[in-house]
């Protein structure tokens, strides 16, 4: 069994009876005595007390104060406790930094009591600094995941995605030859669109670590109606052939008022939900897009008539490594899609939701607020010259 060490408490005084009168009332720690103040300061560096109790009779050749000074100074006696003891000259102490004041009449059994308090505060600082430094070291452990983390990211999305659309580009080029049979040409298909969902995968994950961090810098326009139609083109040509096979109608309203808006980030946002609903309808399903102006907001909606989502995955849907657990085409996906398009609607301060019946479909819902005209003066001068 480990030795017990006990906390220390260092008398200084200019008699050893000061001492002896604490030691019976004090079994839990060990008492020194100090009979001078050079004595007091080497002392303290062989065993820095848990409590030093400065008796103001302490012969010094300098002011106790002063001593005092030089001992609340010095880290190694951060967690020490001092007690000044006295008839006179305790106010200088307190100055100094004394944590307590007591008359030198003052029986042991008192003396002894509070000095018992000031351990018992010892004690629990020295436990909580070392919760802390265990936190500590959670927290580099956490940091040193997130960045390898970050680090396995960045290598699946730089290292990979030249591969992949080079893969991409080469399926495309077999499957419009002429010579190639047709039951291939329809493996082919499968493999680009299987390749494009690969590459999306890894765009999300990095974007979705990027949002965290905090390292994604929003490109704000402001945007009008044709802008909305021109970006939903552009994401359907993102989402792959496999949206040919599903019937997509599109309904801007003309004349909106314009929102703040990162085109980019709104295309892929798009192009996200337009994939997510394209995997859970089957061939000739139904795909709506609608975007309106609602009260402040625009509103955007993406409604299929697809399979629905289980009540019980909804509240997940929106995070990362989550999705619902049925899918008509029983592809993996890491939720990341819808993860991005959460942190990616929020950071242009807006919001995202889902409703849906199982068998019925679901609709996607979220809204960007539009512009206020005191930001966006000399953006719409801008745009109109």
């Amino acid at each position: 069994m480990a030795n017990v060490v006990k906390p220390a408490v260092l008398v200084a005084a200019s008699t050893s009876s000061r001492a002896a009168a604490l030691f019976g009332h004090l079994p839990q720690a060990d008492v020194f005595h100090s009979p001078d103040a050079d004595t007091l300061l080497r002392e303290t560096r062989l065993r820095p007390p848990d409590v030093l109790v400065l008796y103001t009779d302490l012969p010094s050749s300098v002011a106790l104060s002063e001593v005092l000074g030089i001992l609340k100074s010095r880290e190694d006696l951060a967690n020490t406790r001092f007690l000044a003891v006295g008839s006179q000259g305790l106010g200088a102490l307190l100055s100094a930094g004394a944590d307590a004041l007591m008359s030198d009449s003052t029986a042991p059994e008192a003396l002894a009591f509070l000095i018992s308090t000031l351990l018992g505060r010892v004690r629990q600082q020295r436990e909580l600094a070392e919760r802390n430094l265990g936190l500590l070291k959670k927290l580099d452990a956490w940091e040193h995941e997130e960045r390898v983390r970050d680090q396995l990211v960045h290598m699946l999305v730089h290292d990979l995605k030249n591969p992949i659309a080079a893969v991409m580009g080469l399926l495309e080029i077999v499957e419009e030859d002429e010579r190639l049979p047709q039951d291939m040409k329809e493996l082919v298909h499968l493999s680009r669109e299987e390749t494009q969902h690969l590459l999306h995968l890894s765009v999300n994950m990095l974007d979705v670590r990027k949002i965290q961090a905090g390292k994604m810098n929003l490109d704000f326009e402001l945007m009008f109606s044709p802008m909305y139609t021109e970006v939903i083109d552009l994401a359907r040509g993102d989402v792959g052939a496999g949206l040919r096979e599903r019937r997509l109608t599109i309904d801007v309203a003309p004349n909106l008022s314009p929102a703040r808006a990162d085109p980019g980030i709104l295309r892929r946002i798009f192009a996200n939900l337009l994939s997510n609903a394209m995997k859970h309808t089957t061939k000739d399903g139904k795909i709506e897009i609608k975007v309106l102006k609602v009260a402040e907001d625009v509103q955007f909606t993406i409604r299929d008539n697809g399979e629905g989502i289980p009540a019980d995955d909804i509240p997940n849907l929106f995070a990362a490594f989550e999705q619902s657990r049925l899918t008509l085409h029983g592809r993996f996906d890491t939720g990341m899609g819808l993860a991005f398009c959460k942190l990616a609607i929020e950071g242009h301060g807006g919001r995202i939701w889902v409703e849906s019946v199982r068998g019925k479909g679901s609709t996607f819902t979220f809204i960007l607020p539009l512009a206020r005209d005191e930001e966006d003066d000399d953006d719409f001068a801008e745009l109109v010259s």
